[in-house]
């Protein structure tokens, strides 16, 4: 509307984090796109993003060789609170656990060895730190 001054800036955002990862879930989106095309310069071939279920959702999945990887993603501003593998609890764990399990029912793929990674995104404006936890946790790792 003519006239109107524009609404101030939040204070202690940089203008390059806002937009689509000014939110929580932009930055989470951007960070997952971020560890997708880091794993893939690494050899792992990424065979679903963002997958939904009842169950929850599996940030990426991919194969390393033979094996399944199931990759947590995390991505924080700071890592003031903790790396992002820190905050893969043992709730977490758990549901990640059952949601693998359906996953490598659905597809054909329990023959296969499986693994979990977390990958630890610290981004800041202009870098990111990218941190990967290889077999992370495991089936008998249940988290209490």
């Amino acid at each position: 509307m003519p006239g109107r001054p524009n609404p101030p800036e939040k204070p202690g955002r940089p203008a390059d984090e806002r937009g689509v990862s000014g939110t929580r879930q932009g930055l989470g989106r951007r960070g997952e796109e971020v560890a997708a095309r880091y794993l893939q310069a690494r050899g792992y071939r990424i065979i679903a993003r963002n997958l939904r279920t009842r169950l929850g959702e599996l940030d990426l999945v991919a194969l390393d060789g033979e094996a399944v990887v199931f990759v947590e993603v995390k991505t924080r501003r700071t890592d003031r609170a903790g790396g992002g593998a820190e905050a893969v609890d043992a709730a977490k764990r758990r549901r990640l656990l059952r949601l693998a399990r359906a996953f490598v029912a659905a597809r054909g793929l329990a023959d296969r060895p499986c693994r979990f990674d977390v990958v630890a995104l610290a981004v800041r404006p202009g870098r990111a730190r990218i941190e990967v936890v290889r077999d992370a946790f495991g089936e008998g790792d249940r988290g209490g």
